[in-house]
């Protein structure tokens, strides 16, 4: 069995074809899927997801690329991770590629929802784009350790991923894994301990090879597993079986 440990099923191209989505999951061997926040207001149907379905988790947490959205508070996050179903505070992080110039506030939000991720005592979930060092940097400065996490959608250096873990993260891979554009992420994918990977979507977006270009769906996270399985020398039910105890450990589920 696979667990989609990053998707946006709220998403309205997933959403609106959510019953077809799910049985996809079941007939891919996708046994649970995290359904992951990136702004507040939409957080209500996430919720409604999670309550509904045994096998679809949350997070809650404002996107760095949502440059708009109000700033969360410390108080804020600790009090709508209280949810059962929130087992982790994110997306959050930095992204200097989508957006450029004065990117303080960005900096100063991620260190908000470490703080809270402490407070409640959840893992965070932590995006990164073209800002390796300051996202270490800072999650060293805040203790980002004491609460741990994953690094989704990873595409950084194998240097940055040692980095991460040595802070009690995981690494997760995407799609990404599968494009033949990504051979220094195909590297990383075969160097880092199996004790330590999460497997994702991003969906709807980064659909893996052979669906490269089409809409994502968690049922596609088992080709990502394949496609690790297939670097390593490994059998695909070995990533599924590591990365399905890992999520558990992570996230405490059941």
């Amino acid at each position: 069995m696979y667990i989609d440990s990053h998707c946006h099923i709220n998403f309205p191209e997933l959403a609106e074809n959510l019953d077809e989505v799910l049985e996809n999951m079941r007939r891919n061997e996708v046994s649970d899927a995290l359904c992951v926040g990136v702004s507040l207001d939409k957080l209500p149907q996430i919720l409604a997801l999670a309550e509904k379905y045994p096998h679809v988790y949350a997070s809650v947490g404002v996107h760095p690329d949502h440059e708009l959205d109000a700033e969360p508070s410390v108080d804020q996050l600790v009090q709508l991770a209280a949810h059962p179903k929130v087992v982790a505070i994110g997306e959050t992080g930095l992204d200097y590629f989508r957006l450029k110039g004065d990117l303080e506030w960005q900096r100063e939000r991620f260190r908000t929802h470490i703080r809270a991720a402490i407070c409640c005592g959840k893992p965070l979930i932590i995006h990164t784009r073209e800002a390796a060092a300051d996202t270490l940097r800072i999650m060293q400065e805040e203790g980002a350790e004491q609460v741990g996490g994953v690094m989704h959608c990873f595409t950084e250096s194998l240097e940055t991923a040692r980095a991460a873990m040595a802070l009690g993260f995981y690494i997760s891979f995407s799609g990404i894994v599968t494009f033949k554009s990504a051979a220094a992420l195909k590297v990383v994918a075969q160097e880092i301990p199996l004790d330590r990977m999460l497997i994702e979507t991003d969906s709807p977006y980064l659909a893996p090879v052979p669906f490269r270009g089409k809409l994502n769906q968690p049922a596609y996270v088992k080709h990502v597993a394949e496609e690790i399985a297939r670097l390593r020398g490994v059998a695909p039910d070995e990533i599924g079986r590591a990365t399905t105890a890992n999520f558990r450990r992570l996230f405490h589920t059941p």
